[in-house]
Formats: C-alpha cells, structure tokens, sequence
C-alpha cells in the first residue's frame, strides 16, 4: 500500500518504482505526475532524474522537451549524455523528424495543453514504443472539457494513458496512486494535520465523486490507516525542495 512521501525525494523514490513496475507490465503510455504549485520549475532537475532511472535502455532513450529552448538548456546543463535530448517540434519541424528507428523509449518532460496535439502524433509514431509522460501539465484537458473535440480528444487519447504515479495535495486532503496500486484518497482528520487513507477506488475520483468521498457520502476502507507523519510536515518538506 502506498503511503503519503515525506519530501520531494520520497516522491521520486515512489515515482519511479511505480514506473518500473508499469514498464514490466507493458503499459505504453504512461503518465506520471506530481501536481504541485511550481513543479514545471523542477522539470529539468525531474527529466535527469527519471533519465538515470531509464539508463538501462541506454542510447535507445530520447528525452524531448516541449520547445527548442527547454531542449537546448538541458543539453548545456548535462553535457555529453548516451540519451538523446530534443524537442517535440513544431510547425518548421514536424514531430515526425523527432522519431528515428533507434528510438526505443520516449521521455516527455512537461507537455502542456497547448503541445496535446503534437503529443498525440507522437504517442502514434511511437507505437509499441513506450512513452513516459513526465509531470505533463493537462488537467485542464483531463478534467471536464467543454465541447465536442475536448470529449473526441479523451475518449481517443487521454484516456489511453495509464497513470504509474499520481499526488496531488487539495485542501485537508491527498489525492494520489501509485501503480499498481488503487487510486487512494487520504483525509485530514479534525485538523489535527494527520492524514487517514478513507477510501482507495479503482478510477481516477474527480469531482462529485471526490467530494463524496470526503463528505463521508462515498464507499471508504472499513479501517483508515494513519500517515507516518503530519501531512503539513511533508508539504512543506515539498514546498522546500521546490524551492532550492
């Protein structure tokens, strides 16, 4: 069972477990994300870590940035890497001459809504390949959505993705998974800043479910299980990591 990280390493550490165990399961299109105030500021300090963690696959790793100048700064910062480091196109270059035959696996650091598009067209170039979406910033697109082509552009793409690793902190509550684990659903309890595990669902809980949850309204566990330390303790740990 997963348990609330203590800092923004401990995250890592459960991150990348998870997307081990996703990888040897088969999963292709992988999301991993860490919704926090700020993360997008981390995202060259998370790519080399998750970089490391896919060393295995050696040459056969290409790491893509959502622009040019995201792409160039890595590769000043990191120096020579066995892994290739690009971005994901544009309207001059295509996503199409990103994708080369010895290509094995796909980081994508940091994609937004703006770059879905290009994402999409890269997921099928890939095909069998693995794609790790790395803090992708779509949660716009991934909640409700207005109108036709945002519900076409769930039902064929974002909803293909499989989450390996997921936290995300609200008010007196933590939404996380770690794969292959349920999705869980952690509560402060009375203010006291320690935080119960009160339900653990098999889908994403978004909207009214989420407040049925917390409101007690919703299926909980039969015994909540108690954080190994205070919440706030923890986010501030986050909170201070983010910004060193």
């Amino acid at each position: 069972m997963s348990t609330i990280p203590e800092s923004l390493e401990a995250a890592i550490s459960q991150a990348k477990v998870a997307l081990k165990a996703a990888l040897a399961n088969g999963c292709k299109r992988i999301t991993i994300d860490l919704v926090i105030p700020d993360i997008s500021l981390k995202a060259q300090y998370l790519a080399w870590e998750f970089a490391q963690e896919l060393s295995d696959y050696g040459s056969g790793l290409k790491v893509v940035f959502p622009d040019t100048g995201a792409a160039a700064l890595a590769r000043r910062d990191w120096g020579k890497t066995e892994f290739v480091v690009t971005d994901i196109g544009s309207s001059r270059t295509p996503v199409e001459t990103k994708i080369s035959d010895t290509d094995e696996i796909f980081l994508l650091v940091c994609p937004s809504a703006v770059e879905v598009n290009l994402v999409e067209r890269l997921c099928l170039l890939a095909e069998e390949r693995p794609v790790v979406m790395l803090i992708p910033q779509l949660e716009d697109i991934m909640g409700v959505g207005i109108g036709y082509a945002a519900r076409q552009l769930r039902e064929r793409f974002i909803n293909t993705l499989e989450s390996a690793y997921y936290f995300r902190p609200l008010e007196g509550a933590v939404v996380m998974r770690q794969y292959p684990h349920l999705w869980q659903v952690w509560r402060e309890e009375s203010n006291s800043g320690e935080y119960f595990l009160v339900a653990e669902v098999s889908h994403k809980p978004l909207g009214e479910t989420l407040e049925r949850i917390l409101s007690g309204r919703g299926e909980e566990k039969d015994t909540a299980v108690s954080s190994p330390r205070g919440f706030f303790a923890s986010l501030r740990g986050l909170f201070r990591a983010l910004n060193n």
